[in-house]
């Protein structure tokens, strides 16, 4: 029976009629302060988040990285090649190749939304997979289904919610979620009020440097107690007005030119006299929250906190037991499309996923740790030989 393809005709979405408007006048990022953790996360919120500070995108972006690859392996040599070479180019979304691909979008989608969601597609002949596709959230409905204890997936279109046709076709990531949820909690969940923090020092020191690095002049002149100057008081403020916007236009053409007036005339640097406050404190602490959520360590972010530039074991143990944790979510996904196209192929479903190892210490470190293991499984194996020949000289 053939298989018809659910994402052949893309869904619109309608746009919400907004009867008025307001512009926020506090950073580009103002819906940041909206923000209200008891309800629902606006998908806008992380992404406004992502956009505006550099770190989190960094962090999100290092974090897709650093959990690397992987390969399946089967007892079946012809089966295992053929399976690797349909991950390696399979068609994934409008424009990419591969199932590395696929997991990157899938986990990306994962630690911004605490949800992802993608689709197998099969071939018109059902007989393999045509491409992979990993479906934006701002168009699905996920619902509870206590009929089969799983998520319901449906599509929105304006008002009308469709559950899809082939949910076995689905494959659904979810993030710490909380029990009884059915989708999971993003990486940046508790950072919109730091972020909207952190955007405000941000905004304040642009538009203190505006004012003050941007200098502005006042041009104050004074007539003197003389009746017949101060008669032609009005003249002559238009007459050094002139001369003044002519000279500040000569200084910004590169010319030099002289300001010469007659009376009692004072020039200032309107706000030459402020101090821009100190904000290397306030902004440390607002990265720090930042750092300890998305759980990379501040020098691969770019911020030179210590004096040295590596790791610690501790460090290092830490990120890879993360990374570890993030793979365990993704396996089930990946282990879907290859029982898929496994089935469509009329093959055995016996196979392993294996990761790559992850790799954050110096070689030299891995090395003297691997020494140590076999010097110490050396000296036991020695103890046990000993033990037992003592034991049969006892005997």
């Amino acid at each position: 029976m053939k298989i018809e393809n659910i994402f052949k005709k893309k869904q619109s979405v309608s746009a919400s009629a907004v009867l008025q408007t307001v512009r926020d006048n506090s950073h580009p990022f103002g819906a940041l302060s909206r923000y209200t953790p008891l309800l629902k996360p606006e998908y806008a919120i992380y992404d406004a988040m992502r956009e505006a500070i550099p770190v989190i995108d960094a962090a999100i972006s290092k974090t897709i990285a650093l959990v690397g690859g992987f390969e399946i392996k089967c007892p079946n040599q012809k089966v295992e090649r053929e399976i690797n070479e349909f991950l390696e180019n399979v068609p994934v979304g409008n424009s990419m190749t591969g199932i590395n691909c696929f997991v990157s979008q899938h986990l990306e989608s994962l630690l911004m939304y605490g949800t992802s969601v993608g689709e197998i597609l099969p071939s018109v002949s059902g007989k393999d997979i045509a491409a992979l596709y990993n479906a934006p959230l701002n168009i699905l409905e996920i619902e509870k289904d206590p009929m089969r204890h799983s998520p319901k997936i449906c599509v929105r279109n304006g008002a009308n919610i469709t559950p899809v046709k082939y949910p076995n076709l689905i494959v659904m990531s979810t993030l710490n979620p909380k029990a009884g949820e059915v989708c999971g909690r993003s990486l940046l969940s508790g950072l919109p009020f730091v972020s909207d923090v952190l955007l405000k020092i941000f905004n304040t020191i642009g538009v203190n440097f505006e004012r003050i690095g941007n200098v502005r002049f006042a041009v104050t002149y004074k007539p003197s107690s003389d009746a017949g100057e101060r008669a032609y008081a009005k003249e002559r403020a238009n007459q050094i007005a002139k001369e003044w916007a002519r000279a500040m236009r000569d200084n910004a053409d590169g010319k030099v030119s002289d300001f010469v007036a007659i009376g009692d005339v004072s020039i200032k640097a309107i706000g030459a006299d402020n101090i821009i406050p100190d904000c290397n404190i306030p902004v440390r602490q607002m990265m720090e929250q930042i750092v300890a959520r998305t759980g990379i360590p501040p020098f691969m972010l770019g911020l030179s906190w210590s004096t040295t530039e590596r790791m610690s074991s501790q460090q290092a143990d830490m990120l890879t037991s993360e990374l570890w944790n993030y793979r365990r979510i993704l396996t089930p996904a990946i282990k879907r499309v290859c029982e898929i196209y496994l089935t469509l192929k009329g093959y055995p479903k016996n196979f392993e996923i294996v990761w790559d190892n992850i790799c954050l210490q110096d070689e030299v470190e891995l090395a003297r740790a691997d020494l140590i293991k076999m010097q110490a499984k050396k000296i036991a194996f020695e103890i046990e030989n000993e033990t037992r020949k003592n034991m049969e000289e006892i005997a």
